[in-house]
C-alpha cells in the first residue's frame, strides 16, 4: 500500500519538509493491551450504579480521559455539574476494584512484534496513557520486557489534562527530547487520536474496538488499521514511507 499521499497532507498542513522519524509514542489500552472490554465493563457498572446513563460505547467514545475527567465530563452532560471530589474518588477506586477481579488482559495480537520491530528500526518506543492503575509498570515489563524504558511513558498521575488535550503527548516529546516531526503516535480511540493530531504529530489509528472506523477518521487519523496485527505486518512497507518522507 502507498502511504506518501497521507503522509504528504500531513507535512503539508505542519509546514514540515520531512519526517525525521526517531520514536513511536503508543497509546497502552486497547493498543498494547486487550483490555478495553473490561474497561468498558467496570466503567459501566460503577457509573450506572452511581445513577449515570453510561454504556459501554459511552466507555470506548471517552478512552484516554482521566478516570476523574470521565466522571466529570458525564456529569456536566447529565447534570449540568461537575462531580464532587468525594464522588469521583468513590468511583475511580471501585472502578479500580472491579477490575482488578478480572483475569489478567493479555497482549494485543501483533503489539509485541510491533514493538520489537519498532526497536530493531532503531526507534524509541513510548508509551502515553490515560491509565493509573498500581500495576501498570509491572505489567509492561512483564509483557514487554525490556523493551520501554521507565522515563518514557507517561500516564494519568504525569499530566493535569488528559486526552484528548495534546498534553500528554507533549510531555512525552519533552520526556523523550523529541520534536513533532521526529515521532509518531498509534491510538486506538478518538479521543486519543485527537490528542495526538493536537500535538501536531502524525497519527496513526488501529480500530481495535466496536467504533465506526469513520469515527476515528473524523477525529484526525491520518491511517487507519483494522487490528494492530494488521498495522505489524505493514510496519516495514510503513516505515520505509516514512522514513522517505
Amino acid at each position: 500500500m502507498n502511504y506518501s499521499v497521507e503522509i504528504d497532507k500531513y507535512l503539508q498542513l505542519q509546514g514540515f519538509e520531512a519526517l525525521q522519524l526517531h520514536a513511536v509514542l503508543f497509546d497502552m489500552d486497547g493498543v498494547l493491551f486487550d483490555s478495553m472490554p473490561y474497561h468498558a465493563e467496570a466503567w459501566s457498572q460503577v457509573m450506572r450504579n452511581a445513577g449515570f446513563n453510561f454504556s459501554k460505547e459511552d466507555v470506548y467514545m471517552n478512552e484516554g480521559r482521566t478516570g476523574a475527567d470521565t466522571i466529570n465530563t458525564a456529569s456536566m452532560a447529565q447534570f449540568g455539574k461537575p462531580a464532587t471530589t468525594e464522588l469521583i474518588d468513590r468511583l475511580c477506586r471501585e472502578k479500580c476494584e472491579i477490575f482488578a477481579t478480572y483475569p489478567a488482559t493479555p497482549r494485543m495480537p501483533g503489539a509485541l512484534e510491533l514493538v520489537e520491530k519498532v526497536k530493531a528500526c532503531g526507534l524509541t518506543p513510548m508509551i502515553v496513557t490515560g491509565s493509573g492503575t498500581p500495576t501498570l509498570l509491572d505489567r509492561i515489563q512483564s509483557n514487554f520486557p525490556g523493551l520501554f524504558d521507565e522515563k518514557h511513558i507517561v500516564t494519568s498521575f504525569n499530566v493535569k489534562r488528559g486526552k484528548p488535550y495534546p498534553d500528554p503527548y507533549l510531555l512525552a516529546l519533552e520526556r523523550g527530547g523529541f520534536t513533532q516531526s521526529e515521532a509518531i503516535v498509534i491510538e486506538n480511540a478518538p479521543l486519543g487520536v485527537t490528542a495526538g493530531v493536537a500535538a501536531g504529530m502524525f497519527t496513526i489509528a488501529a480500530n481495535t474496538g466496536p467504533l465506526k472506523d469513520e469515527i476515528l477518521s473524523k477525529a484526525g487519523a491520518s491511517l487507519v488499521f483494522p487490528s494492530i496485527e494488521k498495522l505489524c505486518n505493514e510496519w516495514d512497507n510503513l516505515s520505509a514511507s516514512l522514513q522517505k518522507r
